[in-house]
């Protein structure tokens, strides 16, 4: 296929742009059908009955994307296609057409197993013949080395996983997942089948994904492109509103930082009325009406008449930009109306001249004048007077005093505007001009977002739909959401469903029961997640009596080991990490770190180039590891403005293993995880 699409000849197109057309089309495709020769095309072959109403005793291998032969022939048949359901949700129960179903085993490559399963044997056989087979395949699968960035799902999709990937495009969906329950994954194999069940839908309206950090993306870049799905944006929030801050002024950028307290409160909701009445503060009726020269004649529209505009304008809900654009016609039509009362005769022409006068424009932007929505956030933050009108009765005095900067800057460029400053900027954008809906957004780790960051995600679908993915129990922010009900209420999704994944694929068993013990204190309403691996895994709590020693000596274990080891670590600790590992000669890479010039592989290289990570445990969410080094627990809570968020982070940081975890402490261990 590829080489069919390669050989395609633009020159044959009838024009130049249709040729330079034709050539972006090539190009497009060759870039989707891109492929990693190591992984397998197919995993997977239904058999259909005779009795099947579409499929009678055909046979389908199921892939990662459609394969074609020559004369376009199906030889493989995409996962998300509608023939392809069987594969994932037939059962004895209900075999859904489908005689036989086989999973293909492969390593590196190579076909190493196969399993089949009869799903219309006689009544009296044991049902659990064939689950049990099918639980050695799908082990391996999850016991395979995670040496590089996160991979595709597609070969092990469950069932309760399938429901929510195939959900219909109109639906949106929160899934709240335990630790290594794959919620990740589910949401992006979603993003990836209502691109391909609504190609042109979405390739005009456009779906992105949300994700907590750039190291995150970078984590889960592969997995769309690995089935053919290029068109998907990713972006973290910080950049989703920092692109708004460019588009304003490409001097407005996040450079600083606020205190937790500080950037809790500008998460709050309140803000948002705060930043509106800021805004529609700004329009005013002038203590003169409207005087208009036109030929011999002086046409006047009065205050009270210019009000009732207003105030017309304002009863309709649009923009504030809108409704500006549209004051100088309304006040055109107000004197259009006072010429044909005097016996004139204009048309429509006459209007639009009138409202493109200097006069009219003039008395317009007195009425409704432009705004920056930096320079109105900034007069908020700066000007107390400004913070105290706007915020009467919805802020205290107190709060009103926390918001304020100490020095405020003299101009928007000159701020060191924060990731809290850039969403009131942006929320303060919308409702100047509305912010463009996006077809779906896939928001990951949204327990960590504030209510007015889930409102700007919100507002990039808000005519479209979204899949909300995180776990309250590894919520880290102080402005974290509580529940998933006030959060979709935040996003403007109040009526999606919530979809509960509590069976973890990827922790081992004795992992996660050992974190679970600090579940009854971080989240106390959720239920405890369940490993449903054969392996119990390897874990090791260890006190030594110095901290830099043993981890150089459990560091260079691990790294002997097969697959990928993380050695998460108290921030506050990652210098001395570092220069223990280059000490001991330990090849490495820092998460977070971009080096400059050529990866020095002995100092640390980029992330995920080399199997062994330093982790800061600010950084640790949402990735895995076949190996965990875990460096002093007590000193990850005690990095966090709280316990029991710090509690929450060390929830997240234990539940990073796939293998095995190794707990490392001098400090005592926290008194929720008990004895080891």
């Amino acid at each position: 296929m590829r080489d069919r699409t390669a050989a395609l000849d633009s020159a044959a197109a009838g024009d130049w742009v249709s040729q330079q057309f034709l050539e972006s089309a090539i190009l497009r495709r060759m870039k989707a059908l891109a492929d990693d020769p190591t992984v397998p095309l197919f995993f997977g072959r239904l058999d259909y009955d005779e009795a099947h109403e579409d499929a009678r005793g055909e046979r389908f291998y199921i892939g990662r994307r459609h394969v074609s032969d020559e004369v376009g022939d199906p030889l493989v048949v995409d996962w998300r296609a509608r023939i392809s359901l069987p594969f994932y949700r037939a059962s004895p129960r209900q075999p859904m057409g489908v005689r036989l179903r086989r999973r293909f085993g492969f390593q590196h490559g190579e076909m190493t197993a196969f399993e089949d399963e009869d799903l219309l044997r006689a009544p009296g056989e044991r049902p659990g013949e064939a689950g049990d087979e099918f639980s050695v395949i799908l082990e391996a699968e999850i016991e395979r080395p995670r040496v590089g960035p996160m991979r595709d799902i597609v070969a092990t999709i469950q069932p309760e996983q399938d429901v929510i990937v195939r959900a219909a495009l109109e639906e949106s969906v929160c899934v709240q997942g335990a630790p290594g329950t794959g919620k990740t994954a589910v949401g992006l194999h979603r993003a990836a089948f209502l691109l391909y069940s609504h190609r042109e839908q979405l390739s005009r309206q456009g779906v992105l994904v949300v994700g907590p950090n750039a190291s995150f993306l970078r984590y889960i870049g592969d997995v769309l492109p690995a089935l053919g799905e290029i068109d998907a944006q990713q972006t973290t929030i910080e950049g989703l509103v920092g692109a708004t801050l460019r588009r304003l002024n490409a001097k407005y950028v996040v450079r600083g930082a606020d205190a937790a307290d500080v950037a809790t409160l500008k998460g709050d909701e309140r803000m948002a009325q705060v930043i509106a009445r800021a805004l529609w503060s700004q329009v005013q009726v002038p203590a003169e009406g409207l005087v208009l020269p036109r030929g011999a004649r002086r046409w006047r529209v009065a205050t009270y008449e210019v009000e009732e505009i207003v105030a017309e304008l304002r009863s309709r809900g649009v923009r504030y930009g809108a409704a500006r654009a549209m004051l100088p016609q309304r006040l055109a039509h107000r004197i259009l109306t006072k010429m044909e009362d005097a016996g004139d005769s204009p048309d429509d022409r006459v209007q639009d001249a009138v409202a493109r006068t200097r006069e009219v424009k003039r008395y317009a932007d007195a009425v409704w004048p432009a705004v920056d929505p930096a320079r109105l956030v900034l007069g908020l933050l700066a000007d107390p007077g400004v913070l105290a009108r706007a915020a009467d009765g919805l802020l205290s005095a107190e709060e009103q005093a926390t918001l304020r900067w100490a020095k405020p800057p003299k101009a928007p460029t000159s701020a060191r505007w924060s990731l809290a400053d850039a969403v009131l900027i942006d929320e303060a954008q919308d409702l100047v001009e509305r912010t463009p809906s996006l077809g779906h957004v896939v928001a990951d780790e949204a327990q960590d977002l504030s209510p007015m960051m889930l409102r700007a995600v919100g507002r990039r679908c808000s005519t479209g739909s979204t899949t909300v993915l995180g776990d309250l129990a590894q919520a880290t922010t102080p402005w974290a959401t509580r529940s998933w009900t006030d959060a979709l209420r935040h996003l403007g999704k109040p009526d999606a469903h919530v979809e509960q994944l509590t069976q973890g694929f990827r922790v081992p068993g004795e992992v996660i029961e050992y974190a679970a013990r600090l579940l009854p204190t971080i989240a106390p309403g959720l239920q405890p997640p369940t490993s449903v691996r054969r392996a119990r895994g390897e874990l090791s709590v260890t006190r030594v009596p110095g901290l830099v020693a043993a981890t150089a000596a459990a560091a260079r274990t691990a790294a002997d080991q097969v697959g990928s080891v993380g050695l998460i670590t108290p921030d506050a600790r990652v210098a001395e990490v570092v220069a223990a590992l280059r000490e001991a000669g330990i090849a490495h890479a820092v998460l977070g770190e971009e080096p400059a010039g050529p990866v020095d592989v002995e100092a640390g290289g980029v992330e995920f180039d080399v199997p062994f990570d330093v982790v800061p445990a600010s950084l640790a969410k949402g990735l895995e590891f076949d190996h965990v080094l875990l460096l002093e627990p007590a000193g990850i809570v005690a990095g966090e403005p709280d316990r029991v968020t710090g509690l929450r982070r060390l929830y997240v940081c234990l539940t990073r293993a796939v293998t095995s975890l190794v707990v490392l402490h001098t400090e005592p261990l926290p008194e929720e995880l008990g004895t080891p």
